[in-house]
């Protein structure tokens, strides 16, 4: 095989990937978001990230997104569970994606975020929101709920340095609307809330895009496309 095949080959493996990894995430938005935990639910929710992590990989792409999403398969696998210790496995894995999001967002931008001030500033003051409206009501978790608030603020300050980028950025953002709605739903919503199913849907269907976007802004030396 020469050198043009192989790459032609990578190319549609990672085109092939990408496309496993969007029919899942629509499987799971259709069929499974706003079900009750079963394994079909979690087999279905862990293909869509490892799908996208695998197409960053074999195309040659930085591999701190690779990291970061087999890292939020891991939290994608444990939040499809029940319970406050799947719940914290989750955060773990989710926060350590988000640890390799900040550092090659920093590394693209070259140092510190040059993003607009106001949005920056926006960014912390819903930060410091969440200590009204959404530490108060995490009880034993806090803490650790606080920890995850700080880094995805950072994920969001660092993702507005990436000039050039933009899809990039909006998949930065679509990831902290998704972890907003999330919050809500668990913290703030009755299980028995009619809101629950959208709120579901829209809050995967906002992380799972937000993902794809990443990928495609950030994942590789170009982005694959340009808004």
């Amino acid at each position: 095989m020469s050198f043009m095949e192989e790459i032609a080959l990578r190319q549609s493996i990672r085109l092939g990937l990408i496309g496993v990894g969007v029919i899942a995430a629509l499987i799971y938005a259709v069929v499974f978001c706003y079900r009750k935990e079963s394994w079909p639910k979690t087999i279905c929710k862990a293909i869509p990230l490892p799908a996208f992590g695998a197409a960053v990989w074999v195309a040659f792409g930085y591999p701190l997104v690779v990291a970061s999403l087999f890292l939020s398969a891991l939290g994608d696998i444990a939040l499809s569970r029940k319970g406050d210790r799947a719940f914290l496995v989750g955060l773990i894995g989710f926060a350590a994606a988000h640890l390799a999001y900040i550092w090659h967002f920093w590394t693209l931008a070259g140092g510190l975020p040059t993003g607009p001030l106001w949005a920056i500033a926006l960014l912390v003051l819903f930060a410091l929101s969440t200590e009204v409206w959404l530490s108060p009501h995490t009880g034993g978790l806090r803490w650790p709920v606080r920890i995850y608030v700080v880094l995805i603020t950072l994920m969001g300050i660092t993702a507005l340095g990436l000039e050039g980028r933009e899809i990039a950025v909006w998949g930065a953002f679509a990831f902290v609307a998704s972890d907003t709605l999330l919050a809500v739903q668990l913290f703030r919503m009755p299980d028995t809330s009619p809101g629950q199913r959208p709120a579901a849907v829209a809050l995967w269907l906002l992380y799972a895009g937000g993902q794809l976007a990443i990928l495609a802004g950030a994942g590789f030396a170009q982005p694959l496309f340009h808004l």
